[in-house]
């Protein structure tokens, strides 16, 4: 087992994926999320600036709005981005936390207690936000400034912090037509794409929420964002569906499938030999399935095997070639 091959493991063991965002929309994040975090404070300060409660203004905001800027300017269009996701995420797990703490104060599962509870009731309730966790801990480990609070710590810093920071992810969000906030506004401006032809087998809003419901876990993707991808991806393919002409050596082919069978192979040697059933070509499995395998086949079974012929991205994604290419 080679090196390259066992990064290739690493990788997929640990979930690294391959980033296609371009660079300006990761700037566009990283202004965003200091704006979001800048509101936060700005907006605290405003509402009450000698402090609240008598915390003499030391309590402005929760760590927890950190992970939601992440969110709110890095994955606008996420389910865990939504309104009622941050809304409610953060309110009912500070009121879980608020609870628990005051149930069972001082004991050593309490902040387990909280989490946990906070999370089940955000997975019931519809608006799984994972900074709502860290708002129910903070409950609890919070200290003294923050148990003298009760339930005013749902209002001050957990309910104006999260005003703050949307009124500016809608804001800020605003000025990039493909990131508007909250995700609605932004599938209400696509237009519809037109469909290149009728398909035999068409999938579905159902089929779609048939299958999220097998797989039984949290995606942080809605169905509507899902099926708009496919979409784009069939039409996509729909553009080439023939098999390549010619099998070069040195050149990159894709067998077009999808999930764990697909696979993206170089043509090693193909020394063109004018009798098929000698005509043979060797090749090495470059990605996906039987990754960094080398094997031979005949030109026929090879080109048979091939869909289209792809080349390597800057960032590491295949893209398909077309005949102009």
């Amino acid at each position: 087992m080679t090196i390259k091959h066992l990064l290739h493991e690493a990788r997929l063991v640990l979930g690294i994926e391959r980033n296609t965002t371009r660079n300006g929309e990761k700037i566009i994040s990283a202004v965003g999320a200091f704006l979001g975090i800048l509101a936060v404070y700005w907006g605290a300060r405003w509402c009450f600036p000698d402090g609240f409660m008598h915390t003499a203004g030391t309590l402005l905001m929760v760590t927890s709005m950190g992970a939601t800027a992440v969110l709110l300017f890095a994955v606008p269009q996420g389910a865990l981005s939504q309104p009622w996701a941050v809304i409610g995420g953060h309110l009912l797990s500070a009121f879980v936390g608020v609870t628990v703490q005051q149930l069972f104060p001082d004991q050593t599962w309490t902040p387990a207690l909280a989490v946990g509870l906070a999370v089940g009731v955000m997975h019931y309730l519809r608006c799984m936000h994972p900074p709502g966790g860290a708002t129910a801990l903070a409950a609890v480990i919070g200290g003294t400034e923050i148990y003298r609070l009760e339930y005013f710590y749902l209002l001050m810093p957990i309910l104006i912090n999260v005003v703050s920071i949307m009124v500016m992810a809608i804001a800020f969000n605003a000025f990039f037509p493909w990131r508007r906030y909250p995700a609605h506004f932004t599938r209400r401006k696509l237009a519809k794409p037109a469909v290149a032809s009728e398909r035999q087998f068409e999938l579905t809003q159902e089929d779609f929420s048939a299958a999220m419901e097998q797989l039984n876990s949290y995606v942080d993707i809605t169905s509507e964002n899902l099926t708009q991808l496919l979409e784009l991806a069939k039409q996509h393919a729909e553009k080439n569906i023939t098999h390549p002409e010619q099998i070069i050596a040195g050149h990159f082919y894709s067998n077009g499938k999808l999930g764990n069978l697909w696979s993206i192979r170089q043509v090693v040697d193909a020394a063109d030999n004018q009798n098929a059933s000698k005509d043979q070509v060797i090749y090495k499995v470059v990605a996906g399935d039987g990754g960094y395998a080398t094997g031979i086949c005949l030109r026929a079974e090879f080109r048979q095997w091939a869909r289209y012929e792809v080349k390597r991205q800057t960032n590491g994604h295949w893209k398909k070639l077309t005949d102009d290419e």
